[in-house]
């Protein structure tokens, strides 16, 4: 029995959620959101709650219910209140500055690289801290990811970029002839 998948989930004010058969569609303040159902699963929309049933007991249906109940309640909190991943640039002569809808930046090649921003994302930069916002937590972490990935920190003098959260081992370098 999913524990996850029994919790309903609260709809708060302003937000308005139209159910289909296989579809969930979130819309609020922050932006909309569709959320596909698995097949098995069911959501009705009672007093102010939406709550996920499954319309037939098997392995599958089961596996899926707390997923499905996490990625709605994921959508509701995105149209919400939105998510957000901070970055952070570590190294000399490194930056980025925000241009439109790219992201210029400054990162030790030979030329700056030029980042595009997705549609429903957000991008700051406050001195050496890169803010992702937007209201889909899949593409947050997605885009925070890719903008990580075009330097990854150094493993010797942290050089890079990294979350702000994320904790480093810093390797010992090579010691000298004696």
């Amino acid at each position: 029995m999913s524990r996850i998948g029994l919790k309903p989930i609260d709809i708060g004010p302003g937000v308005k959620v139209a159910v289909e058969p296989q579809l969930v569609r979130v819309e609020g303040p922050k932006g909309r959101l569709s959320q596909p159902l698995p097949a098995g699963i069911a959501a009705e929309l009672a007093a102010g709650q939406l709550v996920l049933r499954r319309a037939r007991e098997g392995k599958r249906p089961r596996a899926l219910h707390g997923l499905a109940r996490s990625l709605l309640a994921n959508a509701v909190h995105g149209v919400t209140a939105g998510f957000s991943r901070t970055l952070e640039i570590n190294g000399v002569g490194f930056s980025a500055v925000v241009k439109g809808r790219t992201v210029e930046f400054k990162l030790g090649y030979s030329h700056p690289v030029l980042f595009g921003v997705p549609e429903g994302i957000e991008i700051k930069v406050e001195r050496s801290q890169v803010r992702v916002s937007g209201c889909d937590k899949q593409l947050v972490g997605q885009v925070a990811a890719n903008i990580r990935r075009l330097r990854r920190p150094d493993v010797y003098k942290h050089k890079g970029i990294r979350y702000a959260d994320e904790v480093l081992r810093k390797k010992a370098g090579k010691t000298g002839a004696k």
